[in-house]
């Protein structure tokens, strides 16, 4: 993903008006409040995505291989090549209903002189020949005539036959080390009597931190576990009230993932969690939506921290985690896009890598929405398309990349 983005060193600070207080505050309490913001989590500077993906690349490794069933393995990237071990179909098998025969037999054939077979086996799909033939005639070619079949047209040797080797060859390989198992590989590795492949699945702990129960959170939380499983990892679901520490430091997973509290709230405290259990890369990505996430490794585990908004948690996924769990996996292939024409104008903050939602219209893709994504807008999104952040935005007309929703 590093190559979709150039990022400019210097981010524009935008000013922001201080608000108006409405109700005079007693002075006895701006100690306590100054003392109070004084411990909360600040993001002192924003880090250019290129150099979270960069640190990324460097710290994160492939997690342990194991062995499963093909079934089991959809999504996984392989972590050894996948070969056929014996030749397949092992022996000549019929390719259609029909009679077995010997091709020389048939030679002489015709609409008039019709051959006369003197023993009659018929085949079904998918059947051995076991030396009675090696062509299969179609059943209506043959006329039953006194126990004994007439064919009228000759046959080829080879003809509504398997031969062995055709399925594969021995040794031939299927999928090479690095490639995400899809459901057509599974297919094709079953039939060929594979029972077991190599993979690498990473295991990241999904949580949501937060008070009280939240629609938005569970929904938020419900979405990241799917696109985890979508990008070929195993969503690990938090234990109920689990604290913030327990959650960065457990065993049993190879990331972690926690939406929410990465803010300056009173109540957010992920990244300070995440500074006394192990080390925080970055916090305050220059990426919009999406500015407070965090990145940082305990145990020698990344731990990605998320923001609570759901576009946000969207946006920080696709464009950091996916890098990061595909660093997990192991995996050498980029995820699926392709090119197409935006009908309208894109405007962007110099210094931000922006996540834009489009949708499909005519010949070109539409741009839903930036920065604030709504709730109604990422159900009518297509795709998404980034916005660089050397740039001030994507005139209509230019051409872009379109990658797809989980």
């Amino acid at each position: 993903m590093t190559g979709f983005f150039h990022q400019s060193e210097h981010i524009r600070v935008k000013h922001i008006r201080t608000p108006v207080l409405t109700v005079p505050l007693d002075p006895r309490h701006i100690p306590e409040m100054i003392t109070s913001l004084k411990h909360r989590q600040r993001i002192m500077h924003l880090t250019p995505l290129d150099d979270v993906i960069r640190r990324i690349t460097e710290i994160v490794h492939s997690v342990a291989p194991f062995e499963m069933r093909p079934a089991s393995a959809v999504g996984a990237t392989l972590a050894q090549d996948a070969a056929v071990a014996d030749l397949h179909p092992a022996a000549p098998l019929a390719l259609t209903d029909g009679w077995a025969v010997h091709a020389e037999a048939t030679a002489d054939a015709g609409a008039y002189a019709p051959v006369t077979l003197p023993v009659l086996r018929e085949v079904a799909v998918g059947e051995a020949l076991r030396g009675d033939g090696d062509a299969v005639a179609p059943l209506d070619a043959v006329m039953l005539c006194g126990g004994k079949g007439q064919l009228h047209v000759p046959m080829a040797s080879g003809e509504g036959v398997l031969l062995p080797g055709t399925d594969a060859r021995g040794d031939e390989v299927l999928q090479q080390t690095g490639h995400r198992l899809r459901i057509i590989d599974v297919a094709a590795m079953q039939a060929l009597g594979i029972t077991d492949v190599r993979v690498r699945k990473p295991r990241v702990r999904v949580a949501h931190v937060g008070r009280g129960r939240n629609v938005i959170a569970e929904a938020t939380t419900a979405w990241l576990t799917s696109a985890i499983v979508a990008d070929g990892g195993v969503p690990m679901p938090a234990e109920p009230g689990a604290d913030v520490d327990t959650l960065l430091g457990g065993d049993g997973v190879d990331a972690v993932a926690v939406i929410g509290g990465t803010g300056t709230g009173a109540h957010d405290h992920t990244v300070h969690a995440l500074a006394q259990a192990g080390v925080v890369e970055a916090h305050g990505i220059a990426v919009s939506p999406g500015e407070t996430a965090a990145f940082g490794i305990v145990n020698f585990r990344p731990v990605l921290l998320l923001p609570g908004r759901l576009d946000a948690t969207v946006a920080v996924w696709l464009l950091i985690g996916q890098t990061m769990l595909a660093k997990l996996r192991g995996g050498t292939e980029s995820s699926p896009s392709y090119h197409s024409t935006l009908t309208g104008k894109v405007a962007s903050t110099v210094g931000l890598t922006e996540f834009v939602l489009v949708r499909r219209v005519g010949g070109g893709v539409e741009p839903l929405g930036s920065k604030y994504l709504p709730l109604a807008t990422l159900a009518h999104a297509d795709g998404w398309i980034v916005v660089p952040a050397a740039s001030e935005g994507i005139a209509p007309g230019a051409h872009v990349i379109v990658r797809p929703l989980p």
